[in-house]
């Protein structure tokens, strides 16, 4: 049985009829003393594993790959530029590539508020003997995209924001691709610097890419690399400043396992935490390029018992303490690490966060105002996240449509009874089954 209240907002809190939107009451009863939980595939893994499946020189099985609405749109987008996937079986895909070549069947492509598809797929559009728009939902059309055009121009393709305002929807006209060397600014995402990689394989003479600034969220360029590696194709690197590709390479078909996504795993230790509890995320290991498993790291100077087992990676809380971050090669745990403040002793500063204003929703602006509500001291400026612990009590939680900020506050309604989630099927985004394996938490 489900441990909270799931119902429609049907007069209950609108006062008129919305069916589409429903909300969970998370219980405060006790969690498990000890318990294990499972996380689905890497987002960010199965985005890059699918797009270079798509661009290979036959068929690729994905095993273990992250089913959900993020990826669905770029598995649906580039069925749309000619390529064949294939549902195999349960978190199995099958990809049919096209070795570089893109045959679109479709003029304008949606792709929701998925920012990794967006960025990812501007360039690999560029592929493509035809023009390409890509666009996506309202909040969509509010994220930057500029420098990625910029480098693509610089380069020899002929896109365009078509709001001229440096954010999608984008037009992509294809062709053939020079390449050569070329600078980029990512000190708004690294997304800009993975989508100019993703592609260098099939540029006629490669890529020399110079970072002028950033990038933020280094480990997603670690981890598109590591996709590119394993697919056989070369990266010459220095640093996070300079990136060589040789032209004219190809994406070796194969098999793929996607590893357990971090992010989600943080969620479960952050429960622990706040709980003081022990939860083993089962499969997720130290040795990983997504930064987002260091969170455990993290929590272990906070107070917490970070315990490496054969099959997973276990936290057991503790008294928590404050303390001084700079997340920003983990930008996705912002949310989560300012709940678990909202518990700690002292007041913790996060810093170098200042591109999480451009994220599903303004994720600073949200964490602030909710956990206000809470009765949490929070502040934000340009580029911090100040957090004052005490003793947050329940809330209706808004959740912006953000999935982070959605999960994030669930885990702070496990130790702050009456709490509410608003809109909980953002979760779908990245996590479908989240409410399931949340709910696992609780004894029987």
């Amino acid at each position: 049985m489900i441990k909270w209240f799931r119902f429609t907002l049907k007069f209950q809190l609108l006062g008129h009829e919305d069916t589409k939107k429903i909300m969970i009451k998370i219980k405060s009863q006790p969690i498990k003393p000890r318990c294990e939980v499972a996380v689905p595939g890497s987002k960010s893994y199965t985005h890059r594993i699918l797009i270079a499946s798509a661009l290979s020189d036959g068929v690729c099985r994905i095993e273990n790959a992250l089913i959900s609405e993020d990826t669905q749109l770029t598995t649906e987008a580039l069925r749309q530029m000619g390529i064949q996937i294939e549902a195999a079986s349960h978190n199995q895909v099958l990809v049919y590539g096209g070795s570089g070549r893109l045959q679109p069947i479709r003029q304008r492509i949606y792709l929701g508020n998925s920012g990794t598809s967006m960025r990812l797929l501007t360039a690999v559009a560029a592929l493509g003997p035809r023009t390409v728009t890509l666009y996506g939902s309202a909040r969509m059309g509010q994220r930057p995209i500029q420098d990625l055009i910029d480098a693509l121009r610089d380069i020899g393709v002929r896109v365009d924001s078509t709001n001229r305002n440096g954010c999608p929807p984008i037009k992509i006209h294809g062709g053939i691709l020079s390449g050569g060397a070329v600078s980029i600014n990512c000190r708004a995402s690294s997304q800009y610097l993975s989508a100019l990689l993703l592609i260098a394989p099939y540029v006629a003479n490669g890529l020399d890419i110079t970072v002028t600034e950033g990038p933020v969220s280094r480990p997603y360029v670690d981890m598109t690399v590591d996709v590119m590696a394993k697919f056989g194709v070369a990266v010459f690197r220095e640093g996070y400043r300079r990136f060589q590709v040789v032209g004219q390479q190809t994406y070796r078909a194969g098999a793929h396992v996607v590893e357990p996504d971090g992010s989600q795993a943080g969620y479960f230790w952050a429960a622990a935490a706040i709980c003081q509890t022990e939860i083993k995320v089962k499969e997720v290991t130290k040795i990983s390029h997504q930064g987002d498993v260091r969170f455990a790291e993290l929590l272990e100077s906070m107070g917490c018992k970070m315990t490496a087992e054969p099959d997973g990676l276990a936290i057991c809380g503790g008294d928590l303490r404050a303390g001084e971050f700079d997340m920003g090669d983990m930008p996705d745990m912002v949310p989560t690490l300012a709940v678990v403040a909202a518990f700690a002793m002292g007041t913790t500063v996060i810093k170098n966060v200042s591109h999480l204003k451009s994220k599903e929703s303004d994720r600073l602006a949200a964490v602030v105002c909710e956990l206000g509500k809470m009765g949490v001291d929070a502040r934000c400026s340009d580029d911090e996240l100040i957090v004052t612990g005490g003793a947050p009590h329940g809330a209706e939680i808004e959740t912006y449509g953000d999935h982070r900020i959605a999960m994030s506050f669930a885990v702070a309604g496990l130790g702050a009874g009456g709490t509410i989630i608003r809109d909980e099927r953002c979760v779908e985004k990245s996590f479908p089954n989240f409410w399931r394996v949340f709910e696992g938490l609780y004894g029987t």
